[in-house]
């Protein structure tokens, strides 16, 4: 299963986005797609968070288009949601642990481990920050043909 980080998602969604048509092309390659694909509700938060806030876009996306834009995703019939779980804690921690996270990285330790959790192949994105968790493959479809 794949996957997709917070930016891939605010990329496909945000027309003035420089990667916009990639991101586009690689969530409607997984939407479409028979096999299961899945976005980490904390991915889900801040995407939500990104584009309607108004100092990061100008003019932001209007809150019932950001709503819209997230049901249309959760409509997907192969979009799995990655959420915590009894043995999330220790999936965490090691990360946290292993990569000896502190501070607001633990948001990246917090998605690598639900998709470790999750048995997640691949995770798309194009923050550089997840290579530090060696259990989880990531990768950046926008680039990497």
């Amino acid at each position: 299963m794949i996957a997709l980080d917070t930016n891939i998602l605010v990329y496909a969604h945000r027309e003035d986005s420089l990667w916009h048509q990639q991101a586009v092309r690689c969530l409607s390659e997984l939407a479409e797609g028979a096999a299961a694909w899945a976005i980490p509700w904390p991915c889900l938060y801040e995407f939500f968070a990104i584009v309607t806030h108004p100092k990061i876009y100008a003019p932001p996306t209007p809150m019932s288009r950001a709503v819209a834009q997230i049901e249309a995703w959760l409509e997907s019939p192969t979009m799995v949601l990655l959420s915590e779980s009894g043995g999330h804690w220790p999936a965490l921690r090691e990360m946290l642990v292993a990569a000896k996270i502190v501070g607001p990285r633990v948001h990246d330790a917090r998605i690598a481990a639900l998709c470790v959790q999750h048995g997640v192949r691949e995770l798309w994105s194009a923050d550089r920050d997840f290579h530090r968790f060696p259990r989880q493959v990531t990768r950046n479809p926008l680039v990497d043909q």
